[in-house]
């Protein structure tokens, strides 16, 4: 389903609206697993994604060590939350293409 509405939000945009969204940088789910597995029970996974409050939270869960549990769910979550941000923010400036 989202593939479809991407293509057809793809599809509406001319030629220099288009240029601006392929210059998108989006972020890569392999090396946020990466950093969730070695920086994730500090929160810096979450940070990268913009959940800053998630991030802090997590952050002194881990500091009080009961966020290894946390920590753990964050690595097998991780991919399809990048995707899910990459997906918003690709969402977000279509959204704002199509408004101005």
């Amino acid at each position: 389903m989202r593939m479809e509405e991407i293509r057809g939000m793809l599809l509406s945009l001319d030629g220099q609206k288009l240029s601006s969204v392929e210059c998108m940088t989006f972020k890569d789910p392999m090396i946020l697993l990466l950093i969730s597995i070695f920086l994730g029970g500090l929160g810096v996974d979450r940070f990268m994604l913009n959940e800053i409050g998630t991030g802090v939270a997590k952050l002194i869960t881990c500091l009080l060590c009961v966020g290894v549990i946390w920590w753990l769910i964050d690595l097998f979550q991780i991919s399809d939350m990048t995707k899910e941000y990459n997906y918003k923010e690709l969402c977000m400036m279509l959204e704002y293409f199509n408004m101005g």
